[in-house]
Formats: structure tokens, sequence, C-alpha cells
């Protein structure tokens, strides 16, 4: 199991440094995962056609207020090529969940099972709300992905609950239910040799709310958590459940978010995550 850390899309938000992180951007943070049955994608970031034709892609809303580069050269399909693989390679596709910024590379790689929880695929496919209309645009699996749609029962892992395996890969790579920023939202679990990646999506947007002793969140992000969450409480306990799991676990589980620049950077030049 190799594991490459890619960018997927860096926005850059109109906003003040402090209020956003000291790094004044984010990352769309995605694994590419070498695996027996082929390459695994966790979440795809902004896709070849988003780049291409932002505002009919991602609105207009979305480009003014997050501020994507817009460089095919960050996205996923890009970054498989360019480590030299095919597209067809990737086989499987787990997304943390289907925002607009973490599956907008779906189409870019048509062959590949999409493996999402139920409760995502029916907010994204049948949206019942205007954040909902919003965050989700059908123009990204317009070319009808191949849907695993997975149900909300299985095992525990280190404390979760209904945690299911990803058909074909054994259990290298599992998909925990962690709801609260959509629907179906879940972190992706890749096992490593004896320990585990949790990639949590958006279930955390800032480093340092996963500080085992203070939670530290920083002004905007707080607030932007707040505004599209669908369910508040179970957002709020599920990052609790994260934040006991990196501090019980820490030598068996490697957590980590979609948006968090310095986060990626440790990851992706193999330091140790503080």
């Amino acid at each position: 199991m190799k594991v490459h850390h890619l960018n997927c899309a860096t926005l850059c938000p109109p906003a003040p440094g402090p209020l956003l992180n000291p790094e004044r951007k984010m990352v769309c943070h995605c694994l590419l995962v070498e695996t027996r049955d082929g390459l695994v994608l966790i979440d795809t970031g902004l896709g070849l056609d988003d780049v291409a034709r932002p505002r009919a892609r991602l609105g207009g809303t979305f480009v003014l207020l997050v501020g994507p580069k817009l460089d095919a050269a960050e996205t996923a399909a890009r970054q498989v090529e360019a480590l030299g693989f095919q597209r067809k390679d990737v086989r499987h596709i787990v997304p943390t969940h289907l925002d607009l910024d973490h599956a907008g590379g779906l189409s870019d790689f048509p062959d590949a099972e999409v493996h999402v929880h139920d409760p995502e695929i029916t907010a994204a496919l049948k949206p019942l709300t205007r954040l909902e209309r919003e965050r989700y645009r059908a123009a990204q699996w317009a070319h009808g992905p191949r849907w695993d749609r997975r149900k909300l029962e299985g095992d525990h892992w280190f404390g979760f609950e209904a945690v299911r395996a990803v058909p074909g890969l054994g259990d290298e790579v599992l998909i925990v239910p962690t709801a609260g920023h959509t629907r179906g939202h879940a972190a992706i679990a890749v096992r490593t040799g004896d320990t585990w990646l949790l990639h949590c999506g958006d279930a955390y947007f800032y480093r340092g709310e996963m500080d085992p002793d203070r939670r530290r969140v920083t002004p905007l992000l707080d607030i932007f958590q707040r505004i599209v969450q669908v369910e508040g409480e179970a957002r709020v306990r599920n990052q609790e459940r994260l934040r006991i799991l990196a501090r019980e676990h820490a030598a068996q589980v490697r957590v980590m978010c979609a948006h968090d620049p310095l986060e990626f950077e440790r990851f992706a030049h193999g330091a140790a995550p503080r």
C-alpha cells in the first residue's frame, strides 16, 4: 500500500489571513492509494471541466467567495498521469462527501466505482434545501457514475459504529460515518502497515480543532462550519469523537482534514503531524 498525498485545488478566499488561517489559503487534500486492485482515489478536488468552465460547473458564488486557483495541473487527473499512471487505472473513488470541491473530478474517471453512503447520494441527487442545491452540482456526475450506495451498517472501529470496508479491498480502506457537515459525510481510513491514515474530509477544517487539550479554530472557519452544517449536534459530536481518537490512539491513527494547508504539507513531505 503506497499513499500519495495530492492537493487537487488551491482555494484563496478574499479574507484577511488571521480570520482564515496563517497560510491565507486552503487546499483540497486528496489521497491516491496504490492497492492490489488498482488505484483508489479518496476525494477528487476540482476536475478538468471545473477548471475549464468554472462558472458553469461551480457557480459564480463559489468562484467569487472561495477563489479557486483553477490550475489544470492540480487536478487529480493530471497528477495521476504525472505519476506515470493512466486515468483508467483508478478503479475506486471514495469521496468523504459530494460537495462540489470534493466531487469535481468524478467525471475525469468515468470507469471508476464510486463508494458513498446512501444518505449522501440521496442528498446530492435529490437536494431538499437551498443549501443542498448550492453545495451539490449535478454537472459533476452527469456522466452517470457507477455508484456503490453504502448502507449505514457494519462493524466497530476505534469507537465508531457502522464502519464498512470498500468492496474488493479487504479491510485496507474503510468508510467511517461522520455525519453532520452533510447528511452522509464520512471519514475514510486507509491501512498503512500497522497504522492507519484517517482522511476526515470536512469533519474539521483547521489543525487546532484536533488539539487534544483545547480546541482552536480561526473565526472565519468556525463561522463557515456552522453555516454549512446540516446537523449541528451530529457534527460537533463527531468532531469530538475524532479529537478523542487523535488523543487516545495517536500511535495507531493519524488524522487529517481536507483543507488545512499546513497539515497537507506535513503529510506530503512525510513529517509527523503535530
